[in-house]
């Protein structure tokens, strides 16, 4: 990809800027320009749409998202030593690339939203980015204003996102990403494909926002979703003791003998409706 946008190598600008990747800041850079290519294209066509990225560190997948045709990316990052290898890359690609620095927990992505098609792209940090999930996944006002997600998270985490009930994986994330999307894991990325290798394997996941998910209220459904799972191997009946126990569950037609990891999403909506 360095002679598709006439860029140099990205280990040449890890080197020329000093970017060692930082622990703290949860940063693993992806420097093989095909796989960050391979992430970009699983977010679909990218022609006319406004891409958010997180973390973009020396600008590999940046770099993809502009190059298949992306009209704008705004970039998030809380690392002030990546700006300058960011500005190259947008001298190279003028008035597409903005680059906001800044903590992405505490950014207003729905603000900082143009008119127009957005998708978020992005190899999150590991340290932020099941908080940053939720937040996309739980705002107010549905349909949100991203059209799809196309995530890199340990394959852990990608597991729990699209775990369904009966699944060892299956939990709050898990029902919560099942209500709002539809989610499938596209493929996993070896260690060795980063620099520093993480330990554990990473995978990217897609998710597509349901258009009618099943009413519910998202402060109700978090706080079922939060006993029932944190007691997740005792039955229902003692686990959401604090918020109706029993009483609650027959209100909602479920057997009080039963554990959390065996409930749907739309019976953990049926609960949160009866609270």
């Amino acid at each position: 990809m360095a002679a598709l946008d006439g860029l140099p190598p990205l280990r040449d600008v890890i080197q020329r800027h000093g970017l060692d990747a930082r622990k703290a800041l949860g940063q693993n850079f992806l420097l093989d320009l095909n796989l960050t290519q391979k992430v970009a294209r699983t977010a679909g066509s990218l022609e006319g749409v406004t891409v958010f990225e997180v973390g973009p560190g020396p600008g590999g997948l940046t770099r993809a998202i502009l190059a298949l045709g992306a009209a704008k990316v705004i970039a998030v990052e809380r690392d002030a030593r990546c700006l300058p290898a960011l500005a190259e890359i947008s001298d190279h690609y003028p008035g597409r690339l903005e680059v906001t620095e800044g903590d992405a927990l505490k950014t207003d992505f729905t603000a900082l939203a143009p008119e127009g098609p957005i998708k978020i792209i992005a190899n999150l940090p590991y340290n932020v980015g099941t908080q940053l999930l939720v937040n996309w996944l739980l705002p107010a006002q549905w349909p949100p204003f991203w059209q799809s997600l196309t995530l890199m998270f340990q394959k852990e985490v990608g597991q729990r996102i699209v775990a369904q009930e009966d699944d060892d994986h299956y939990g709050r994330l898990g029902v919560l990403c099942g209500w709002r999307t539809e989610a499938r894991m596209a493929f996993d990325v070896p260690p060795q494909a980063f620099t520093p290798p993480p330990k554990v394997t990473s995978t990217v996941v897609h998710l597509t926002p349901r258009e009618n998910p099943i009413p519910c209220d998202v402060g109700k459904l978090e706080k079922v979703t939060q006993a029932a799972f944190g007691q997740r191997r005792k039955m229902l009946r003692q686990s959401l003791k604090p918020i109706g126990g029993e009483a609650l569950l027959l209100k909602a037609e479920i057997d009080p003998q039963r554990r959390a990891e065996t409930l749907s999403v739309e019976e953990f909506c049926r609960l949160a409706n009866c609270l």
